[in-house]
């Protein structure tokens, strides 16, 4: 469970029960607290950008979600639903370092009701069937989840909405206030893993695989839908071996009887930006990411910036890598994408 170093609450945020009941919550467990006057979040101290994201990363904002237009999510959803703001770990590659720069700590949200409302109307439109709902584009909610129960009401109200889904997923395993649920297979949860070589060297402050592999498992046994984001993956020596041995883990430990819908896949090779580059390294002054412009090949996206992706004789290695070792799952599965 996340604890933080210190909580800033926006004044406005404390108008709302959930608000007041955080504030008192940490008093009593005496996590400083201090009220923003006017919601301006300037407190990162430090001198070098790595002191300022250090301090970020331990600490919590309470505030009040203002802007309620929901972005797209492309491929994983049709909206974004903004639950959370930001994440605790600190995975050197994460596109977040470069989104939040500035901004490297966590925000929550005490007005969970008029973002559900919002979702309402998205589903009433009629122009998705069913319609899809991210919850992690922008952040990782389970570390926070004992503080905001986001994703419990989030599940609760999604499983009432026949013609929408909901899905999140996390590299955290702290989902047991999830499994007794009554989500009605509307949500499916997901995880993502990755090699112990690049959890290791680069997923700081998270948990193993087969930590996370265990958490999908109880998620699976409690019938919901269950999904694997392996991501980002990386080229390096014996990078082939790794990946399988991590394929044969979700073999070995996966249980087979309680599946109740295939298990699914989304498979993303690691890609980087100039802008992303300079901060990672900013903050991450030693960090070994391959981020070698002239090993990668430059590549635009569809929101009109390049990338420095694989070349396309790596990306067909990676895709006749993944569809052979998960040919060999004894589950039903479903590989949503290799990209």
């Amino acid at each position: 469970m996340f604890i933080p170093k210190k909580v800033y609450i926006e004044k406005e945020a404390l108008d709302y029960k959930l608000g007041k009941e955080l504030q008192r919550q940490f008093l009593e467990h005496g996590v400083p607290v201090e009220i923003l006057e006017n919601n301006r979040v300037n407190f990162l101290r430090g001198k070098t950008p790595q002191e300022k994201y250090e301090t970020g990363k331990r600490v919590l904002v309470v505030g009040v979600r203002r802007t309620l237009e929901f972005q797209s999510c492309k491929p994983s959803a049709h909206y974004q639903l903004p639950l959370v703001t930001g994440c605790i770990g600190k995975c050197e590659y994460c596109y977040l370092n470069t989104n939040l720069k500035d901004k490297p700590f966590t925000r929550i949200y005490v007005n969970e009701e008029d973002i559900l409302k919002k979702a309402k109307r998205y589903i009433q439109t009629g122009k998705f069937n069913p319609t899809i709902f991210e919850g992690s584009a922008t952040s990782d909610p389970v570390p926070v989840e004992p503080y905001t129960h986001a994703l419990e009401r989030a599940i609760e109200f999604f499983a009432k909405e026949p013609n929408a889904r909901f899905r999140f997923v996390t590299k955290f395993t702290d989902i047991d206030n999830l499994l007794f649920l009554k989500h009605n297979g509307h949500t499916e949860m997901r995880f993502s893993i990755n090699t112990d070589t690049v959890i290791e060297s680069f997923e700081h402050s998270t948990p193993r695989a087969k930590q996370r592999i265990e958490a999908a498992r109880k998620a699976i046994k409690a019938g919901y839908p269950v999904g694997f984001l392996i991501a980002p993956v990386f080229i390096y020596p014996h990078w082939k071996e790794d990946y399988l041995m991590l394929i044969k883990m979700l073999k070995d430990y996966l249980p087979k009887e309680e599946l109740k819908t295939p298990i699914t896949f989304e498979i993303i090779s690691h890609r980087y930006t100039p802008t992303a580059k300079n901060h990672i390294m900013q903050i991450f002054e030693e960090t070994k990411l391959p981020m070698d412009d002239e090993k990668r090949t430059y590549k635009y996206g569809q929101f009109g910036y390049g990338k420095y992706v694989y070349s396309k004789e790596t990306m067909a290695e990676i895709k006749e890598l993944f569809e052979f070792g998960l040919s060999h799952l004894e589950i039903p599965y479903e590989i949503k994408y290799i990209i």
